[in-house]
């Protein structure tokens, strides 16, 4: 009996040891995660969701992380927390993306002081509204799951306890910036084209009729056609923005060339 209770008790802690390694990995990418990690959701609410995403990825690497045996150096929860750390940085940069892309639309149909933000960052009322919609939409089409296997695969990539090569998380991250850029342009390239063409044609019509006050004029009708354009672009803006995060989640450990 006692016997059988010692060994009941080494297995709880190797099982402990295994969830708290795991916990640090998911722990501190929960601070970055879309949807998960956003300012609005409360910190409570965040441990939980870590401990369940815990609870979900520990049995798959368990036999990963078992041959530690409970000894674990200073360095591997450093390691640990760079990692959680970078894969968090990476994903969020496909949020800043969508705020970036607001931003752009905002300043190119003069929709920049419009309503305005609710969240923390001071950002465009466009920018916003991409960012929550891009969120809903990830979040309806699986991301709990996506961001499990992620955690889960994450492990081959990234073994446990070593530290990144530091070469490879440089070449990483900034081909996660430039995607992110890439991406930010692409969804506000409608809106970029229409305040070019604006313009161009406001210049022509105020070259043609110098007394016609053509703010009074083009404003209004700038502010609608952004708003038009806003309904007519975000969709296809959005199913690019999600194709190229499905991608990356997919694939998140690929340096794009």
């Amino acid at each position: 009996m006692i016997e059988a209770l010692a060994e009941l008790l080494q297995i709880s802690q190797q099982a402990l040891l295994i969830g708290f390694a795991v916990f640090l990995r998911i722990g501190s990418a929960m601070a970055l995660l879309p949807a998960f990690g956003e300012q609005t959701v409360p910190n409570r609410v965040k441990l939980v969701l870590g401990f369940s995403f815990t609870l979900i990825v520990a049995p798959a690497v368990a036999p990963d992380l078992f041959a530690f045996q409970g000894r674990f150096p200073p360095t591997w929860f450093i390691a640990e927390i760079m990692i959680g750390l970078m894969l968090g940085i990476l994903l969020r940069l496909f949020i800043i993306a969508l705020q970036t892309a607001g931003a752009i639309a905002a300043q190119a149909t003069s929709l920049s002081q419009l309503f305005g933000g609710s969240t923390g960052e001071p950002q465009p009322a466009v920018g916003h509204l991409l960012a929550i919609a891009g969120l809903a939409l990830a979040v309806q089409l699986g991301l709990h799951v996506k961001l499990a296997a992620l955690f889960i695969g994450s492990y081959d990539a990234l073994p446990p306890g070593a530290i990144p090569d530091a070469d490879l998380i440089k070449a990483w991250g900034l081909s996660g910036v430039a995607q992110t850029f890439g991406l930010s342009f692409s969804i506000a390239a409608p809106f970029v084209l229409a305040g070019l063409v604006y313009n161009v044609a406001l210049g022509a019509i105020n070259r043609a009729m110098p007394q016609l006050m053509v703010a009074f004029v083009g404003a209004p009708a700038l502010t609608a056609g952004g708003l038009v354009l806003l309904f007519l672009a975000v969709p296809t803006g959005l199913i690019v923005w999600h194709d190229a995060f499905d991608a990356f989640v997919a694939n998140p450990f690929q340096v794009a060339p």
